[in-house]
């Protein structure tokens, strides 16, 4: 008769315990520490200095949240791919499950998170397919297995085992020497043309700063001590933790 003992099915764990310290009192993130008076001079700043912290080995991730018609929400890492005034770019395969509800509905949230940095930065706002010429110069930016890849792989469909994938993979190597490869119709880039962005910087206390940029509202009145006029028609706040 086995001697082991019955697995424990409870899983109830308790890991209300763990805990790290952030940063100390004098990093706090307040007004006069912004870089710029509008988002993507401020994203640009911090981007940057994700990109030279050695234990950040991809700055670029970004969570991005879709939901279907009816609002029921899903979320997966992508790669940030661009950026600037028209908004943040990545791209994917649009029969994917996120391109199928892209396709219903264009509202997403997107999140980045540089953990060594106790950093993050919330995006919200409206997905749009970028053009053809765009998808096309990025495609052939791509490495050659890269290319393959998205060429070979029916994103979020249900396949038998790795298998099929390694057996696609190989008769596209044979039909398509390097440089060769065109972009599939079915794959391409998005632009998130953002309405809200916020940054997070953690605190011990947890009494973390949040200063959120958003588009001004017509006749929106400034007062500077809550709602603060940045520049290129944002305005920015201190939200509460």
């Amino acid at each position: 008769m086995s001697s082991a003992k019955p697995q424990d099915t409870n899983y109830n764990y308790d890991i209300g315990g763990m805990r790290i310290k952030y940063k100390n009192k004098n990093e706090t993130f307040t007004e006069d520490r912004l870089i710029s008076k509008e988002p993507i001079g401020q994203f640009k700043a911090w981007f940057d200095e994700a990109c030279n912290t050695p234990q950040i080995f991809e700055p670029n991730a970004m969570f991005l949240a879709t939901a279907t018609k009816d609002g029921i929400p899903s979320v997966r890492p992508v790669l940030l791919k661009g950026y600037g005034r028209d908004g943040f770019k990545f791209y994917t395969n649009y029969e994917s499950r996120k391109g199928h509800e892209l396709a219903q509905n264009p509202n997403v949230a997107a999140y980045l998170y540089w953990e060594p940095l106790r950093r993050g930065v919330r995006i919200e706002g409206k997905a749009e397919k970028t053009s053809a010429e765009d998808s096309d110069r990025y495609f052939q930016s791509r490495p050659y297995s890269s290319q393959i890849g998205s060429s070979a792989s029916k994103q979020s469909s249900v396949i038998a085992s790795r298998e099929t994938l390694i057996v696609k993979e190989r008769e596209l190597l044979a039909q398509f020497p390097e440089g060769q490869v065109k972009r599939p119709d079915h794959w391409g880039g998005y632009i998130i043309i953002p309405h809200s962005i916020e940054f997070w910087q953690g605190q011990s206390d947890r009494l973390h700063d949040r200063i959120r940029f958003r588009r001004a509202k017509s006749n929106e009145k400034i007062d500077n001590v809550l709602i603060h006029k940045g520049d290129n028609e944002w305005v920015y706040e201190r939200l509460s933790p």
